[in-house]
């Protein structure tokens, strides 16, 4: 009989795509897959034939509320409070979801966002294993990937991480009433993504290129850079009849969006279409969930609703985004030259390496985003030779590895080492239960 794997991933369209691809390469591999995550992700999932269970409602209606955009983009501090509860009620379904779909697994795949699953591994007496889209064990070599800022030498950077602790209370807060109620287990002895309650590491795949972000030396071995985990496109997606007729009227176009962050709609739409009609160039512009009102935009900007990635960069010569793990590592294996406009999360990291490694423009935080500094950016990506061709060369790299395939193997050799237990008895009627007291 296969291995059963359960994954759990929390989050937008980057938080989730790549665990896709991780499980069409299971299947591929003969591993029975069940995927956990919002049910904005239900029809993508199955179209790639992957078992889907829902980890709660819609995420895009929590990022598309109002004290969401207020929060983002005027007082943080007044609107935090709701946003946490809400962010709490969306662990809680999700940990219920994860326990109900990892029944029956041999392993769990899962997220910072879902390191829950820590808990479910424990109680289920199966290997958990981190995976994450960016650099989150501390190390001397870098700062913490949120941080926006210079680097003031090996000690300010271990100490960066301490941030990543003070975040993770937020998820771990729920957890120990959920051991209680959900898994008959005691309370959490030891904190963090790493480790188990015994304080054993946890072994934890790291879903990009070293090409791209270098293993640090002093990450402990139980950390693995896999290369990106790519997921083949199957919508069968090609320009329109509209966008054909525009990409053949001109130019080559820059590609601009936002991803799936849907705040500053107004502001970023004014900022582009100035900035455009300074530079002189052509553009093309992802809605994603929101960012950009796609009304009344000038002929030289077209707005296209929805696009993979993979299939959309061949047919622009640069890219301008927020800097999501996806979009990145998207742009970067297109071979496209990049400018990042980084929100939040690990988006300053990813826009930071990116200018590293002579890609792209030095990053703008959105917030500080001006006509001038767009302007000047479309500029520099239409004219910068050493951009097209680092980023070219570090395309050929980056599509000479398999990411999933040397994750498979981690996943594997965690697999062989597994102690075999029989399994504990599952709480009958307990998440249905708690359920209904939360």
């Amino acid at each position: 009989m296969s291995k059963r794997i359960a994954m759990a991933s929390i989050g937008t369209q980057g938080d989730v795509q790549p665990y896709i691809a991780l499980a069409v390469a299971l299947q591929e591999k003969g591993y029975d897959v069940v995927l956990g995550a919002p049910d904005d992700f239900q029809e993508m999932a199955r179209s790639y034939n992957i078992e889907f269970h829902s980890l709660g409602a819609s995420i895009q209606e929590f990022l598309t509320q109002t004290r969401f955009e207020n929060a983002m983009s005027q007082n943080m501090l007044v609107n935090a409070p709701a946003l946490l509860r809400d962010g709490q009620r969306i662990v809680d379904v999700a940990a219920r979801g994860s326990w109900e779909m990892a029944q029956g697994a041999d392993a769990i795949v899962l997220n910072m966002n879902t390191s829950f699953g820590i808990d479910i591994a424990e109680a289920l007496r199966i290997p958990a294993i981190m995976a994450a889209l960016q650099p989150l064990n501390s190390t001397s070599e870098f700062p913490f990937c949120a941080y926006y800022g210079p680097s003031f030498g090996k000690a300010f950077n271990k100490l960066s991480y301490t941030a990543m602790g003070v975040s993770q209370i937020y998820y771990n807060l729920p957890r120990n009433r959920l051991r209680r109620e959900l898994m008959g287990l005691k309370t959490r002895r030891i904190g963090g993504l790493f480790r188990d309650n015994d304080g054993n590491r946890l072994p934890t795949l790291y879903a990009y290129s070293e090409h791209v972000s270098p293993r640090p030396r002093d990450w402990p071995h139980t950390s693995h850079v896999t290369g990106y985990w790519q997921l083949r496109d199957n919508t069968g997606w090609v320009p329109s009849e509209r966008f054909r007729n525009f990409l053949a009227a001109g130019d080559k176009p820059i590609y601009v969006g936002f991803g799936s962050m849907p705040f500053g709609a107004p502001r970023n739409t004014e900022i582009l279409k100035q900035a455009v009609a300074r530079w002189g160039g052509r553009v093309v512009v992802a809605r994603g969930w929101g960012g950009i009102d796609s009304d009344n935009l000038p002929p030289n900007i077209f707005a296209i609703r929805r696009a993979p990635h993979d299939k959309l960069f061949p047919y622009v010569k640069a890219v301008v985004h927020h800097g999501g793990a996806g979009t990145t590592a998207a742009g970067l294996i297109a071979g496209r030259p990049t400018f990042i406009v980084p929100q939040t999360v690990d988006q300053p990291y990813w826009g930071r390496r990116v200018y590293e490694l002579g890609c792209g423009p030095k990053p703008v935080r959105h917030r500080k985003l001006t006509t001038d500094s767009l302007a000047e950016a479309l500029h520099l990506l239409d004219s910068t030779r050493a951009y097209a061709a680092n980023a070219t060369a570090l395309a050929e790299k980056l599509n000479a590895e398999d990411g999933t395939a040397r994750a498979i193997e981690v996943i594997e050799e965690v697999l062989a080492a597994a102690p075999v237990h029989r399994p504990r008895p599952r709480r009958l009627g307990a998440p249905q239960a708690a359920a209904r007291e939360a």
